[in-house]
Formats: C-alpha cells, structure tokens, sequence
C-alpha cells in the first residue's frame, strides 16, 4: 500500500520561509504528478501546487511568486518551498498524487499532513 508522510511544518513569523517534504512509498512517484493541498480551519481543501513528472509546474493564484513546488525522483519526494508567508497561509498541509498535472482528484489516500501557523 502507498504511503505519503508529509513533514516540516512549524510555526514560523510572516514574511518567514518553511520547507516541506512528503516522501512517497511504492513504486508509483515517478508515473504521476505530485501537488502540495491545505485545509485551512473551516475551510474545504485545495490544491496550492503541482508538478508533473517531466517538472512542468502550476501554482494557485494565492501562492504564485511566494512557493516553489520541486521533486526529486530518486528519493521518491516532493518538496514544496513556502517564502514570505502570510497569516492567510496557515492550514495542514497534505501532498497527494495526481494522474497529470492538470487533473483535479488526488488518487491516493491521504497522509496524516504537516501544520503550517504563520503568526507573529
């Protein structure tokens, strides 16, 4: 069964930096693309970022110039670079896969997630 462990969350002041990682078990990581969700509290989740599996990337409008999606293949995990970040920013944060790059559903179950809290 694949797994995804996300991890590096923390509290962190605005205008701060975090770098998440999300290891992926099983032998799946390299077909699909990979994107990075949050749940903010009282809030449905979304998709902040994606990447495909050439590296081609998209970005939600929220988080576009600010975070920096990237993957390396080999250790079967995807990062996800947070810069300037705004209170607006704090959620869970989950990474998934996806069939391509532009695809909506998620395929997988999800991890347990990692909390980013953007407060002074």
């Amino acid at each position: 069964q694949v797994q995804l462990v996300e991890s590096g969350g923390g509290l962190v002041q605005p205008g701060g930096s975090l770098r998440l990682s999300c290891t992926v078990s099983g032998n799946i990581f390299r077909s699909y693309a990979m994107a990075w969700y949050r749940q903010a509290p009282g809030k449905q989740r979304e998709l902040v970022a994606a990447i495909s599996p050439g590296v081609m990337t998209n970005y939600a409008d929220s988080v576009k110039g600010r975070f920096t999606i990237s993957r390396d293949n080999a250790k079967n995990t995807v990062y996800l670079q947070m810069n300037s970040l705004k209170p607006e920013d704090t959620a869970v944060y989950y990474c998934n896969a996806k069939r391509t790059l532009f695809s909506t559903e998620p395929i997988l179950n999800w991890g347990q997630g990692t909390q980013v809290t953007v407060s002074s």
